[in-house]
Formats: C-alpha cells, sequence, structure tokens
C-alpha cells in the first residue's frame, strides 16, 4: 500500500483479523478482573516512565514542542490521570445499589459496571501522545480491549505508541493500527463494541454517520470557536500571562485554546499592552528563532493559517517562517466578524481581539453561533460570572483562567452540541467505557398477588401504592 508519511496504509483484511483477536479475547473474560486491571494500568505508567525521553524527542520532531511543555500538556498529565484511577478504581468497580420503590418491597436495585468489549480509540495530531493514551486509560480500567489509531500527520510519535505498545500489551488486548485516511475508513467499517473520537467537528460528523450504520455508541470530543472575555474590572497583568498560555500553546494548536478575544473597550489598550509584553516574555521578541516555540504541523495547517493574516488588521506579531512552519504569536483586529477567521476554528497562534461596551452583546454573540468546547471569562465581579455561566452553553471552562480545567481528574472534560458528544477524565473515563447493567433482585420470601391479572382489589391496590 502506498506509504503516508512514512506510515503504510494496512489493508481491510489486515484490520478485520485485528478486530476479530481483540473479539475472542475480550470473550474470554481476561480483561474484566482487577487484577488484569491494575496490572495493565502500572505497566503502561512504568513504560511512560521509562521512555520519558524518548517521547519528548518524538513530540519535539513532529510538532517541536519544547520537554516543558511535552511534560506538562503530554506526559505528566497521563501519569496523574493513572495514579488517580488506580487508587479509586476498586470502588468504580463496585456494583452501585439503589434505593427500592414502595411497589418493589422486598427487592434489591443495583447497577453493575461492565465494559462494552472491543473499542477504537483515534486520536488527533496536535497531543498525539496524550490524546491517544488518556482514552485508553478510561478503556482499560473499565475492562475493554482496545485498538489505537494513531494520527498519521506526527509520524514520529505515531510509531513511537505503536513500538510502546507492542513492547507492554498483546495485540489481542491492545494494539495500534497506523495508518492514514484508508485505514481509517476500514477501522470504521468494523463492529467495534464502541468508538472514542478526538478531532474536527467535520470529521467527528463522518465518525458518527459510520458508527449509526452500526449503531455504536460514541464519544465525540470535537473543538470550535472558545471565546475569551476580559471585563474592565480583571486582574489585567495575570489576565494577561494566563490568556497568553493559554493561546500559544503548541503554537495555539489546542482544541480549547482561546480562539477569539472580547475586551472592554475601558482597558482594551491597557490589556493588550499587557499581552504583548508577556508573549515577548514568554517567547522573546523574535519567536520564529526560539526553539522553546512550537510549530504548524504541516504545510497545509500552515497555508490555511497564513491566508488568515489578510482577514483584519495585525497589530502585534504576523511574521511567518514558510521553511520551518512557524507563525508569530499574532494579535489581529478582524475586518469583520464574516471574515474566516471569525467563522473557521483557528487553531493556531492568531488572536483576533474585539472591544465591547456590554457584557450582554458579548453574550449575544457566542449565543448566536455554535456551542463552545471552552468559554474563558475573567472578571472580579460576581454578577458578570453568573450572567455569563448561565447564559451560555459550552462544554467547559475557566473563570480567571485558561486550558486549567482539563488537567484536573475530577472535572469531566467534554463538549455539547457541535462541540462534542460524552465527556472523560477520572472517573467519567471509566463511566464513558462502561455500560452500567440495571438489575433488580426479587425477594422468593412472599409475593404480591395484586400484581396479576383477575386480582381480587389489584387495580385499587397498585392506585394506593403509587401515588
Amino acid at each position: 500500500m502506498k506509504p503516508v508519511d512514512g506510515i503504510e496504509e494496512k489493508t481491510n483484511e489486515y484490520v478485520a483479523e485485528r478486530v476479530e483477536l481483540q473479539k475472542a479475547f475480550f470473550r474470554g473474560g481476561h480483561t474484566k478482573p482487577y487484577a488484569f486491571r491494575v496490572d495493565a494500568l502500572t505497566k503502561l505508567y512504568d513504560a511512560i516512565k521509562k521512555n520519558e525521553n524518548e517521547i519528548i524527542s518524538a513530540l519535539k520532531a513532529d510538532l517541536n514542542k519544547s520537554e516543558t511543555e511535552a511534560y506538562t500538556t503530554e506526559i505528566g498529565i497521563l501519569l496523574e490521570e493513572i495514579r488517580f484511577t488506580l487508587k479509586r478504581l476498586t470502588k468504580w468497580m463496585k456494583p452501585q445499589k439503589v434505593k427500592t420503590a414502595l411497589t418493589h418491597f422486598g427487592s434489591k436495585g443495583y447497577q453493575v459496571p461492565e465494559p462494552y468489549g472491543v473499542t477504537l480509540i483515534i486520536a488527533p495530531w496536535n497531543y498525539p501522545f496524550q490524546l491517544q493514551l488518556a482514552p485508553l486509560i478510561g478503556a482499560i480500567a473499565a475492562g475493554n480491549t482496545a485498538i489505537l489509531k494513531p494520527s498519521e500527520l506526527t509520524p514520529v510519535t505515531s510509531r513511537l505508541i505503536a513500538k510502546l505498545m507492542k513492547e507492554i500489551y498483546p495485540p489481542d488486548f491492545v494494539e495500534v493500527v497506523e495508518g492514514g485516511v484508508q485505514t481509517t475508513e476500514y477501522l470504521l467499517d468494523q463492529p467495534f463494541d464502541y468508538i472514542f473520537f478526538t478531532g474536527s467537528v467535520p470529521v467527528g460528523k463522518i465518525i458518527m454517520q459510520a458508527a449509526s450504520k452500526r449503531l455504536i455508541p460514541v464519544t465525540l470530543e470535537l473543538g470550535g470557536k472558545s471565546p475569551c472575555i476580559v471585563d474592565e474590572t480583571a486582574d489585567l497583568e495575570l489576565a494577561a500571562k494566563r490568556i497568553a498560555f493559554g493561546k500559544f500553546t503548541n503554537a495555539g494548536q489546542t482544541c480549547i485554546a482561546p480562539d477569539y478575544l472580547f475586551v472592554h473597550k475601558a482597558v482594551r489598550e491597557q490589556f493588550l499592552t499587557e499581552l504583548t509584553k508577556v508573549i515577548k516574555e514568554f517567547y522573546s521578541d523574535n519567536p520564529l528563532q526560539n526553539e522553546q516555540y512550537g510549530k504548524i504541523v504541516n504545510e497545509r495547517h500552515f497555508s490555511r493559517l497564513s491566508t488568515y493574516l489578510a482577514d483584519g488588521e495585525v497589530v502585534f506579531g504576523g511574521k511567518v517562517d514558510g521553511e520551518n512552519h512557524k507563525i508569530e504569536p499574532t494579535l489581529l483586529i478582524p475586518h469583520h466578524t464574516d471574515v474566516d477567521v471569525m467563522k473557521e476554528e483557528i487553531f493556531g497562534p492568531i488572536f483576533p481581539v474585539m472591544e465591547f461596551d456590554s457584557i450582554d452583546e458579548v453574550i449575544q454573540f457566542v449565543v448566536d453561533r455554535p456551542k463552545p468546547l471552552a468559554l474563558y471569562l475573567f472578571t472580579k465581579t460576581k454578577e458578570v460570572e453568573e450572567n455569563v455561566l448561565n447564559s451560555v452553553s459550552f462544554g467547559g471552562g475557566c473563570v480567571n483562567d485558561t486550558l486549567m480545567h482539563i488537567a484536573t481528574p475530577f472535572l469531566p472534560f467534554g463538549g455539547v452540541g457541535e462541540s462534542g458528544i460524552g465527556s472523560y477524565h477520572g472517573e467519567s473515563s471509566f463511566m464513558t467505557f462502561s455500560h452500567y447493567k440495571s438489575v433488580l433482585k426479587q425477594t422468593n420470601q412472599f409475593d404480591f398477588s395484586f400484581k396479576y391479572p383477575n386480582a381480587k382489589n389489584g387495580l385499587k391496590i397498585i392506585r394506593r401504592l403509587m401515588k
């Protein structure tokens, strides 16, 4: 088959064999015991720790990520997720008792978490290591097998993931299937029990359409245009640091990065001064020469982003390096709200900036558009906070920070509407990859005869009980 960035496409027959191999393994019940799950998670933890330098090198090669960025956004978050899961797995696996209705006196009701079976986890290229393995933690914890499909746009990381998984797991439990679009199409034609996809909205629709043919449940972690709002009461210096961090980490190639910025007109100039100052502090006066600053993943995305620079007035940054696929952190005043940079998810280091007078006009702007994956609000006013949070639907977000809601395993992460379906992280990952089977255990000590046909006064008794 034709190679894609050095990664060969797989055949349909190969893909089908891998799925059937895992189905047989799952049917054998091997993945369900607590000890098996703990052992599998521990192996993953140890492999990440052992190969930390190799992971950092792969992310450097694919995305020019610095060591600090690679560890904090890809490695450390996974290690914490595994530790969190191992501490709580016993509790999560236990059947959950529920209350008994008066009409069911004498019975016991409970829910039993059981694994779906063979899962498919498709990862994107922007955080290729973390977003491939974070869902795997939940899949393993819940007792599933998994086929992993890394992005072919980050081939060095893809090959590393394949190597690591082969070293620690048998292929009938966890296997990496590398390839491009054709391989993904073959995978989507298989009878998986669950599909977990992270990526763009257009591809998410393709995934859901394919899954619907077999009624396969899905989790879709997508994206969209996530607003960032700075009102006149915000701590401008601190807000500038936190917004610059959220926007320009990974050169803006983050699904929950602030996509566009609204600043109150009373503090607009002061805030832009603070923001430009902190960008220079983070990335120097020449970010294109800074080895700590990321690159755009490939030529296609670099070209797409470069066209956005003509959609407004550049007030800071704007320089590009086509040879190395780099674009400076750029602040842009859009010509109007109908230009492409204001209609499409940017996924890069270009930041449209607009001013506002009333928070209500910002709320109206956001709710008139598809529901965003994230929202960030910087304010010291409780009334503004409550107004925004109660008026706008979004997947998740922060007040007076950016990105950090994704880093705690105590908060589910996911979208709403076009920004996604379902959530994960922490216990939510276990729940996502589990079917909660409802069971009612009835007593044999006595029986209610009034529920049977032709019972004397049966309906009268039922009516009383169901009031």
